[in-house]
């Protein structure tokens, strides 16, 4: 994956997010987003009544997917498109896959740290006891 600007933090409480959002979660113009929204039919935003788009998680994560394929395997839009035909399924699977695996990272960077804080204490425990 590329580097993000700002990564979304998804929570349980917010069901829209803007297109600015997703645009600098992946690092890419907005135009490109409407780009692929018109090129690919798996990524369908809301609009409003102004046609102010409207993403969710799962529309993300259709991004994520069209993403993964252009940009991290450099394949061509009908590369993609065929993909997503014939293997969609796989696609969402790699790519949930790949999301699992960075909370896990996440997740064992930041026990890393409390076992280095631990280990920080533990010291100076140690040497005002001798």
């Amino acid at each position: 994956m590329g580097k993000r600007k700002k990564p979304i933090q998804f929570n349980d409480k917010r069901l829209y997010y803007s297109i600015q959002e997703v645009a600098d979660h992946f690092a890419v113009n907005i135009s490109l987003l409407r780009f692929w929204e018109k090129e690919f039919e798996n990524i369908n935003p809301k609009k409003t009544t102004g046609g102010t788009r409207q993403y969710t998680k799962e529309d993300i994560q259709q991004v994520e997917i069209v993403y993964h394929l252009v940009k991290d395997k450099g394949m061509t839009l009908e590369g993609a498109r065929q993909s997503l035909k014939s293997k969609k399924d796989d696609e969402v699977k790699r790519v949930e896959a790949l999301e699992k695996l960075k909370e896990i990272k996440k997740e064992l960077l930041s026990l890393e740290e409390e076992f280095d804080r631990l280990h920080e204490q533990q010291k100076y425990s140690k040497t005002e006891i001798e």
